[in-house]
């Protein structure tokens, strides 16, 4: 029986538990469900695309991005997103958030290498106007997640007579519905994407993101996390309570600052959720008491790349500091939180020079490098009682 459990656990349920010659009635039938998040650096072709700030990314730009540079990008990332995951479940990542691309060709290119192309992943991408000329993306595997609506909705700076609410959004009808970019849009930035669907049955909603950088004030990443809370409110109040929220992405800021800890509302202890829409952060702990972080910044940890999970999606009792067996989770909420990591393999990390021990970048000090991202990707695992 244990045997039979654990082989659930390392497969999906599509893709073991279906084939499971047990008849035992009572036996459960657990899966796994992998979420991870990657910032893939910098994700340009080598063509100019009108008003895209794309100039270094170009033949005659300062990193002299070339097709050979560029393919070695396409193979190297599409290397890391096929791994992500699969430490838990064979087929990786049900669903993978992405940002730092300039377009959906590059997507399109990225998920055809042949790492990733038996996997027939989807690609939910919107344009934007965002200054630097990217973009954030959903890929996923229509095997284990199903696509039904997909949202763009604009960061939106405060208006100057502060007359509007600064929303990318409206309610309309009870169905959400994104606004165009209006206010101060002279420091344009990306905007959040929203793909709702079923994963194991339930209706999920996964929200991705990439923050204003530490170039600009804590008060943008603040507003941010203001709006994407007041969106998360909005998709709840027009699907019902039962809808289950993962907010994802490059935050720009660590767990415990205030963008998260206030803005969003999150908690580092699962027996302190309020309401079905708190989000539970289990990367505090991660950072401050691992000492592990998604990206090296003058020699420190920082963990911006973060995976938050709603709290009707996590059990309770859920304690960071000892991790509970698969048997000691309260399933009855259905797909629920299980695990968390950093994805770490030597291959991602510089092992000499000047910026050795920090990810492995493409380009570092005018160098070409032939390397990945300045970040680590991040993943969660979702378990599920059939």
């Amino acid at each position: 029986m244990r045997r039979l459990l654990f082989l659930c656990l390392v497969f999906t349920a599509l893709h073991l538990c279906a084939a499971n010659p047990s008849t035992d009635q009572n036996q459960k039938r657990l899966a796994l469900y992998g979420v991870a998040f990657y910032n893939l650096e910098n994700l340009f072709d080598t063509i100019h695309a009108p008003g895209k700030n794309d100039y270094e990314f170009l033949p005659q730009g300062s990193y002299a991005w070339n097709g050979m540079k560029y393919r070695a990008k396409l193979k190297n990332l599409s290397e890391v997103l096929s791994q992500l995951c699969t430490d838990r479940v064979k087929a990786g990542a049900a669903v993978i958030g992405v940002s730092e691309v300039e377009n959906r060709q590059v997507l399109e290119d990225l998920i055809a290498q042949p790492a990733l192309s038996a996997r027939d992943l989807r690609i939910v991408h919107h344009e934007t106007d965002d200054r630097r000329g990217v973009d954030c993306a959903f890929l996923y595997n229509p095997r284990f997640f199903n696509l039904e609506r997909e949202l763009y909705v604009p960061y939106i700076y405060p208006t100057a007579d502060g007359s509007a609410e600064d929303m990318g959004f409206v309610l309309e009808d009870n169905r959400v519905k994104a606004l165009p970019l209006y206010g101060d849009t002279t420091h344009i930035t990306r905007g959040f994407l929203c793909a709702i669907g079923t994963m194991a049955d339930e209706r999920c909603c996964f929200i991705v993101n990439h923050w204003p950088s530490r170039g600009a004030e804590s008060p943008a990443r603040e507003r941010a996390a203001y709006q994407v809370r007041r969106l998360v409110d909005a998709l709840a109040k027009e699907y019902g309570g039962d809808m289950k929220f993962v907010i994802m992405g490059d935050l720009n800021d660590d767990p415990d600052n205030l963008s998260l800890t206030q803005g969003i509302a999150c908690k580092f202890e699962a027996k302190k959720l309020e309401g079905d829409t708190d989000f539970f952060n289990p990367w505090y702990y991660t950072l401050r008491k691992q000492g592990q972080g998604t990206l090296l910044y003058n020699n420190k940890w920082n963990l911006f790349d973060q995976i938050l999970v709603s709290a009707n999606a996590v059990d309770p009792k859920y304690n960071l500091k000892n991790p509970p067996k698969v048997a000691d989770i309260d399933l009855t909420k259905g797909l629920t939180f299980y695990q968390h990591s950093i994805f770490m393999r030597d291959f991602l990390f510089q092992q000499e020079g000047r910026y050795k021990g920090g990810p492995l970048r493409t380009h570092a000090g005018g160098v070409w490098l032939n390397g990945y991202s300045d970040h680590l990707p991040t993943q969660v695992y979702l378990i599920k009682q059939f």
